[in-house]
């Protein structure tokens, strides 16, 4: 019920319905999200459009899709029009993300175990089927756009349901023109991301799962990814035509910007992609995509290979996993390659950050110009061995101090 504008209700015993689906397109629009009839859910399709005339890649359209999907289910299990929602939604949604796990197509096997557990090896948590904080963030933002779009054409509610924080100034009133603004405010129903530091594979580690792979093909791709730090998007987007043989260049797009740039490989990626293209014993068209399938599949016109996809990728990565009871990412081969080039002496940090395709100096300092944890545990486990050995030599005191004034001052051992 409704008590001074607000609503009660009872989080527990609200389930989302199996209403509508994601679909793929041909049109202007990559993905569309459909209704129980099959039929274009309309408010959506026309945010989707403007969405799509702002540049945004077809990758944002489909994540937006599916969050708004789940927006829509939220209200008809609520029974709130979209344009009656209140901020009483958006923040019941909240805490319904917060306390209900996801609903998934097929139940866990292997991965039961393990769920929400820390990998001994890697020391990194296994995903679990909670929504992760970063989920509940990109839901409100998407939310919130999606208002602001209809808001400004006058066709929505008077009130966006995702509103902003009433507390803190008013943002960027004392802009530094030396930083980055900041966004416009806080949402007030958004929760706090944890803390996350940079994941780097050490090299016995990185040897172990580049020895665990199974074709030349994924040993290119790892090699490359390794050694250029680009996103595994923009590694699964090259060409033949994005590689320079002679100066062992790839010209990858970025994933924000949507530029160009090329980035320096190392050499054994390029003996490995030599060996991989050797293997496909077809010749590779300029502008095709560079990684294929391993196996040929009849798709009605004959055998072929398809363009490897993002979701066999992992799957190349799990076999690896399996094998070597860990955990490893592609986005840890990417931390991996920048916390390399950020303790290297001889490059700066705006050659780092040049590389990882940041727009502000500030990412780069944030995320991996940090010391090592790893590193530091090791130079802390010498000390205290060093401490622990009676053998080791006391220090001297300077020439010139009282050898009892120090024995005072400092509780002995001088």
């Amino acid at each position: 019920m409704r008590l001074n504008g607000a609503v009660e209700r009872d989080i527990r015993e609200v389930r989302l319905p199996r209403w509508g689906s994601v679909i793929q397109t041909e049109g202007v629009v990559p993905f569309l999200v459909i209704d129980a009839g099959g039929v274009p859910v309309v408010p959506i399709r026309r945010f989707l459009t403007d969405f799509v005339a702002q540049g945004n890649s077809p990758r944002s359209v489909r994540s937006y899709a599916y969050t708004l999907l789940r927006w829509w289910r939220w209200l008809l299990a609520v029974e709130v029009g979209w344009d009656m929602a209140a901020p009483a939604e958006c923040r019941d949604l909240l805490l319904w993300m917060g306390f209900h796990a996801k609903t998934r197509t097929s139940p866990r096997t292997k991965s039961r175990s393990t769920m929400g557990t820390i990998n001994p090896i890697t020391r990194k948590r296994y995903l679990d089927d909670r929504y992760a904080a970063r989920t509940i963030r990109h839901s409100n933002a998407v939310v919130r756009s999606f208002y602001e779009f209809w808001i400004e054409i006058g066709e929505g509610p008077l009130l966006n349901p995702v509103p902003l924080s009433r507390r803190g100034a008013q943002p960027n009133a004392h802009h530094n023109p030396l930083v980055p603004f900041r966004a416009g405010g806080r949402l007030r129903y958004s929760p706090k991301l944890p803390k996350q530091r940079p994941r780097e594979i050490p090299d016995p580690q990185w040897q172990q799962l580049f020895a665990a792979l199974r074709h030349s093909r994924d040993r290119a791709l790892l090699s490359l990814t390794v050694s250029t730090a680009a996103r595994s998007a923009e590694i699964l987007g090259l060409r033949p035509v994005d590689l320079d043989w002679g100066e062992q260049l790839v010209r990858v797009t970025r994933k924000g910007s949507g530029a160009s740039q090329w980035l320096p490989a190392s050499a054994e990626a390029f003996v490995w992609l030599r060996i991989w293209i050797a293997e496909l014993g077809m010749p590779m068209q300029a502008n095709h995509p560079l990684w294929q399938t391993i196996r040929r599949r009849d798709h009605g016109d004959g055998l072929r290979r398809q363009p490897l996809t993002y979701e066999a990728l992992r799957k190349v990565l799990t076999r690896a996993n399996e094998v070597l009871g860990t955990n490893w990412s592609m986005h840890d081969l990417r931390h991996t390659a920048a916390l390399r080039m950020a303790r290297d002496e001889h490059l700066s940090e705006r050659d780092v950050q040049t590389i990882l395709g940041h727009a502000h100096l500030s990412t780069t300092a944030e995320i991996y110009l940090v010391q090592d944890e790893a590193e530091t545990i090791t130079r802390i486990r010498r000390h205290l061995a060093e401490r622990a050995d009676p053998a080791r030599p006391l220090p001297v005191p300077a020439p010139g101090y009282d050898d009892h004034d120090l024995s005072v001052l400092f509780g002995g051992g001088l």
